[in-house]
């Protein structure tokens, strides 16, 4: 994103009728509370920070970024706000708006994981590249993306509950619907905290799914895999004795635990 040329490159008052609202803009819900009291300092002060707009006809501006202090400024009745006119790109604009939320620290986790939903979707992105675009691992935004997975009733129950992202996650280990109802209930009702609530959603899973005369094999099952952890565990630890650097990461993503094991081929030749 690059600003106008160096003539253009100063704050400009643009009326407000003149600027649309972004269209990938991720934050939808508005605190009116919060709206008001902005809206109460800027009738008072005046706006500090300048929006962040790009033309995109001879009389229409898109919003880049300042959707609060432009709903707050229409609230206190301006109707010409100050802004910085920059040139950018259809994703470009979308990114920044996007950063600019993440920036902020209290976009909503629905919120987030939608808007990085429609940047991979709407731009023909890989998750990795959306990644590296936020500054996040690619496994934080496959869980962000996850998330999705919950229904929008879920999601609304979740949110006007208070809940927090780890409870969400914990909720996607159900697939059926009905019983992840069931459990989201539960959770609300008794202001369960994570720990409880991944234990009662393991307990849940394990009585609706599991017949009664094959709890006891499932039991040894869920023994077993922990047993194979341990092996890589001490197959890595054996290595490192006998003089190898080997690195073992493993990532936990919910459905399944991946380990990568790096031997380097060097010390195991000289070994040999």
């Amino acid at each position: 994103m690059n600003f106008l040329s160096r003539s253009e490159n100063k704050i400009s008052d643009i009326p407000t009728i003149k600027i649309r609202p972004n269209k990938t803009q991720p934050r939808k819900i508005f605190d009116e509370d919060q709206l008001r009291a902005l809206a109460q300092s800027i009738a008072e002060n005046g706006i500090l920070q300048p929006l962040t707009v790009r033309k995109v006809s001879q009389n229409e501006y898109e919003l880049v970024a300042g959707e609060r202090r432009l709903r707050a400024s229409v609230l206190a009745g301006l109707v010409r706000v100050p802004c910085i006119v920059v040139k950018c790109t259809d994703r470009e604009s979308a990114m920044f708006a996007l950063l600019e939320n993440l920036q902020r620290c209290d976009l909503g986790m629905f919120e987030e994981a939608r808007g990085i939903s429609r940047l991979i979707r709407r731009y023909g992105i890989t998750q990795e590249q959306a990644a590296k675009q936020l500054g996040k691992s690619q496994s934080t935004i496959a869980n962000k993306l996850r998330l999705l997975n919950l229904s929008f009733e879920e999601q609304d129950w979740i949110v006007q509950a208070g809940l927090s992202e780890r409870h969400a996650r914990a909720l996607l280990k159900i697939y059926d619907q009905e019983l992840r109802k069931e459990a989201l209930s539960k959770i609300i009702s008794e202001n369960l905290n994570v720990s409880q609530s991944e234990q009662m959603i393991e307990k849940l899973l394990y009585n609706s799914s599991v017949p009664e005369k094959n709890k006891l094999t499932q039991k040894i099952v869920i023994k077993d895999v922990r047993i194979f952890i341990n092996t890589i565990n001490r197959a890595v630890d054996t290595m490192k004795q006998a003089g190898i650097d080997a690195v073992c990461k493993h990532i936990d993503s919910g459905d399944y635990i991946e380990y990568t094991v790096k031997i380097p081929k060097k010390q195991t030749e000289r070994s040999a």
